[in-house]
């Protein structure tokens, strides 16, 4: 398998959905808590791309084998259009599996057990999103699971291998008593900074179920927009992103994001005009990416403005 292929495989442009949450996670620990721990965040985003790449393979890998639709298998997945096979494929999953599965033991080991707890939880989630015989993606559970997966998962846990153990929870064991501790108030100030990188994500794939509609019918696969309609998806696109800036301004007003992040607001012309464009016209190849600059816009002004916030 050569490079291009493997990175078309695993998608590697799409790897930005997780860069965002892990880049905003390590800075919020180090505005909010003051913290930031090097190895561990080292560790973190090799095991979180790694295994992001697995899942990524893993959907490919799925949706080439459960296709029913021949056109989709030849020329549209890199499987049918590259002729790899499936065996390999799936031997290369394993691996990143399972380097994923060693890297979070380290990282566990220089933590809490809750890391192994909620590592275990998002592998879960990752592989059965298009594995086995009920796979997530074809139900109308992919976009609460993919943005809270992505959004709040990745951003706790990098907020988590940040700040010293038990600032925010801890899960000890000691045969056979177990001891789950936390603070309530910061575990839920750390989900208000996540709600706009949720919600962000779970757009980027509502719109893709959204430009795929009749696609998905075809494959058997019945996403959210299938059930809700068209419309009332459209209208949860905008939703999402009206609930982001509420969010981000919230947590300005409670003081727990610095000052400076009101200025998010200034990208507020550009995604709106985003949405009238996507509410118009949903087309994978025109309007799709529409979702994934929103999510640029708006999160790369965030990383700024949390760095303003460090220094000043």
């Amino acid at each position: 398998m050569s490079t291009a292929v493997f990175l078309e495989l695993v998608e590697i442009r799409t790897k930005v959905a997780s860069f965002f949450p892990f880049i905003l996670g390590v800075l919020y620990a180090g505005y909010y808590f003051q913290s930031f721990q090097l190895i561990n965040t080292v560790l973190f985003f090799l095991a979180m791309i790694i295994f992001d790449m697995a899942t990524t393979a893993i959907n490919n890998t799925m949706d080439y084998v459960k296709a029913k639709n021949i056109t989709y298998q030849q020329q549209e997945n890199i499987l049918g259009k590259a002729n790899l096979s499936v065996k390999k494929v799936t031997l290369l999953i394993i691996a990143m599996i399972g380097t994923a599965s060693l890297l979070g033991l380290l990282l566990t080991y220089r933590t809490n057990l809750l890391l192994l707890v909620m590592g275990i939880i998002c592998f879960l989630i990752g592989i059965f999103y298009t594995f086995g015989p009920f796979p997530i993606s074809r139900m109308p559970l992919g976009e609460v699971l993919s943005g809270l997966t992505m959004g709040f998962g990745i951003f706790f846990i990098a907020v988590f291998v940040n700040v010293p153990v038990g600032q925010l929870a801890g899960f000890q064991l000691s045969w056979p008593m177990f001891t789950l501790t936390g603070n309530i108030q910061t575990v839920l100030i750390v989900f208000l900074q996540s709600i706009p990188i949720v919600c962000t994500i779970a757009n980027i794939m509502l719109s893709n179920n959204l430009c795929d509609l009749e696609t998905d019918i075809s494959n058997h696969r019945y996403t959210l927009t299938y059930y809700i309609g068209k419309t009332a998806a459209i209208k949860l696109y905008a939703i999402l992103y009206y609930v982001a800036y509420f969010s981000i301004t919230l947590a300005v007003l409670l003081r727990v994001s610095p000052i400076w992040m009101i200025a998010v607001w200034l990208t507020f012309p550009i995604v709106q005009r985003n949405i009238k464009r996507f509410s118009a016209v949903q087309e994978k190849a025109t309007t799709f990416s529409l979702a994934i600059k929103n999510l640029v816009i708006i999160h790369s002004l965030q990383i700024i403005l949390l760095i303003l916030g460090i220094i000043f």
